[in-house]
């Protein structure tokens, strides 16, 4: 929906003050099988349930939380409806990014791209209105602390008109921009702004496909979710190594990047404080900027779908996004684009 377009009542929400990222929820087709997965690979608890024993009749959602990340995972109960008309198009994927504000007055949630909404909630409102559970003894805990940023993806000449929403609708700023130079392999480009509320605790960063000799990654999620959508959800650890030793132990699939990336690690970003091999081992990405220094990682996409996949990073001091990765990341992700046929 052009920004333009959408209802006047709307603009009221940059006046809201807003105090993080509450929670982001998925629809999708098995919302308990999708939580065993999150248990058991990525190290969340269950701790919340909502469904017909508890007087919801159309949907089934659970309340999985680890440091201070909340997911909801939200399943149709019946073949016909929004939900079920989400699943079938996009596979499972995120519907919600949902906001804590002190007072969300008359506006719920507002339209993003393609079918995701924002929503905003009360600090704790979230919470409340689930069945709380008992402690989870199947939750295997990896050391995830919080959400960094959630990545959109936009379509062709798309990504100015939402870096506009986010500046004049919820009173965001420009954080960080990058352009087809930043990210762009032989094969394939992206181009990529960064929006951020005022304390920059809570970004959004854009993409869209830029011109390239082959598909982009960007245009294959297209292609395959079906529109615009979250592409990833970068989490934050204290301490990659442990945390990606533990994912990696617990049936999470990375991507890699070849070995001579570690060779020139050390020129290129300086002294850092994990040793390079356990980094070359786990396949942990390094960056540096005038600030510090940030390591990084990516999961293979987690659907089957090459649509949805997470981010794991840990922050020495750097608010930067991993430039000095990008061409070995995005090559690594066009690699396993040409096993799917899809480059």
């Amino acid at each position: 929906m052009p920004v333009a377009d959408l209802d006047d009542r709307i603009a009221t929400p940059a006046g809201l003050k807003l105090t993080g990222l509450d929670h982001v929820e998925f629809y999708v087709g098995n919302a308990k099988q999708a939580a065993h997965y999150y248990r058991t690979a990525f190290g969340f608890s269950l701790t919340g349930y909502r469904g017909p024993e508890t007087g919801v009749r159309d949907r089934v959602s659970y309340l999985l939380e680890q440091g201070h990340i909340r997911f909801v995972l939200t399943a149709p109960l019946r073949p016909e409806g929004e939900i079920a008309e989400h699943v079938h198009r996009h596979g499972d994927g995120v519907k919600a990014i949902a906001l804590a504000v002190e007072d969300p007055r008359d506006w719920p949630e507002i339209p993003l791209y393609g079918d995701t909404v924002h929503r905003f909630v009360r600090p704790g409102e979230t919470v409340r209105r689930f069945e709380p559970l008992p402690a989870d003894p199947l939750a295997k805990p990896t050391g995830l602390r919080a959400i960094d940023h959630v990545v959109g993806n936009v379509g062709w000449g798309e990504m100015d008109r939402w870096v506009g929403f986010y500046r004049d609708i919820l009173g965001f700023d420009l954080y960080q921009s990058f352009d087809d130079k930043d990210i762009s392999t032989e094969y394939s480009a992206l181009m990529s702004k960064v929006m951020a509320n005022g304390n920059g605790r809570v970004k959004f960063p854009i993409n869209e496909p830029a011109t390239g000799r082959r598909r982009s990654q960007i245009e294959e999620f297209l292609d395959f979710y079906g529109g615009p959508g979250v592409q990833h959800i970068a989490m934050l650890t204290g301490d990659i190594v442990a945390t990606v030793a533990k994912l990696a132990a617990q049936g999470v699939d990375f991507l890699r990047v070849p070995p001579a990336y570690y060779e020139e690690l050390a020129r290129r970003v300086g002294r850092i404080d994990e040793p390079l091999d356990e980094l070359a081992r786990l396949g942990v990405l390094v960056d540096r900027d005038e600030e510090g220094y940030m390591l990084q990682i990516f999961t293979k996409p987690v659907e089957d779908r090459p649509t949805v996949f997470f981010e794991i990073i840990q922050r020495k001091g750097s608010r930067s996004f991993g430039k000095g990765n990008f061409k070995a990341l995005f090559e690594a992700i066009e690699r396993e684009q040409d096993k799917r046929g899809n480059l």
